[in-house]
């Protein structure tokens, strides 16, 4: 199951970046799908690559890189700015799965 989100995470992500690089209505907006979009790209490539010895780090570094990107994809489209608050959340759970990848890796 860990594939087919990390799959389907990858094409959202370059649909949320190509959406910023061709229809994005302001700067801002651009900015917000294009970094929504490397994050959850770069974290859908790693989940895939680390799944087989670390499943629980995949599974977070895809919900964190989710809420990451998903809020940013959603104040882009015009919903309210205080959603970047929860923004932060998404980078603390990536970090949290880059660390216990870390310790999944040392001690294996």
């Amino acid at each position: 199951m860990i594939a087919v989100l990390a799959a389907l995470s990858a094409a959202l992500a370059i649909g949320a970046g190509a959406f910023g690089a061709h229809g994005a209505t302001s700067q801002q907006a651009a900015e917000w799908l294009r970094t929504g979009g490397l994050y959850q790209l770069v974290h859908a490539v790693a989940a895939l690559g680390i799944m087989g010895l670390a499943r629980g780090p995949a599974a977070l570094l895809l919900g964190g890189a989710a809420i990451f990107a998903f809020t940013l994809y959603a104040m882009a489209l015009g919903a309210p700015k205080w959603l970047g608050a929860v923004t932060p959340i998404g980078g603390v759970l990536m970090i949290a799965g880059w660390l216990w990848a870390a310790w999944t890796y040392w001690r294996a």
